[in-house]
């Protein structure tokens, strides 16, 4: 047994269901993207020290793991991968909010970098941001169709800030502000 198939030595790369794409495709775009988001996810989850936050990330991995399968499904097959929906969006929503009655809102934009699991949750952040923008290009082109998944993109950045600056707190670090003090 090899860990390589070379089926997509000609360039394309199969969907969850019939059919292969080229990988450049917007769809495989976005799945790679997701991609990234986990392991950026993942780096953040080895570096974070607050103890709730290692949970969290673990969980928020296998969301993603779930919404990349439906994203590489064909539009037939989609239904068969759906398991992000309103209440996992609601999860994020309730998590984030019982985070942020223990970490204030800072009043301006912050700088990445005051701790290590802080800086790789704001890496994570943006990358999840450019994933949310590729499943709403695949949303609005009739790619996919399931409206949770850019909700649930779009409140996991969310929650990502929010455990940056827990992560601050946590190691009495005081979050940078961009504009000088």
């Amino acid at each position: 047994m090899t860990f390589y198939t070379a089926k997509g030595d000609d360039g394309t790369t199969g969907l969850l269901g019939e059919g292969r794409v080229p990988k450049y495709h917007v769809q495989m775009e976005a799945v790679g993207t997701l991609d990234e988001a986990s392991a950026a996810l993942g780096l953040a989850r080895a570096q974070c020290s607050a103890p709730q936050t290692p949970r969290i990330l673990l969980d928020a991995q296998r969301d993603l793991y779930k919404l990349m399968a439906e994203v590489a499904a064909t539009p037939e097959n989609a239904q068969t991968f759906r398991h992000i929906d309103e209440a996992r969006v609601k999860w994020l929503e309730h998590e984030t909010d019982e985070l942020s009655k223990v970490v204030p809102m800072p009043h301006e934009f912050i700088l990445p970098g005051d701790t290590l699991g802080g800086a790789a949750l704001s890496l994570a952040r943006a990358v999840i941001r450019r994933a949310e923008r590729r499943v709403v290009e695949l949303f609005d082109g009739e790619v996919v169709f399931n409206p949770h998944l850019q909700r649930y993109l779009n409140r996991l950045s969310s929650l990502c800030f929010v455990l940056e600056l827990l992560e601050n707190q946590h190691a009495g670090r005081k979050t940078s502000l961009a504009k000088s003090e």
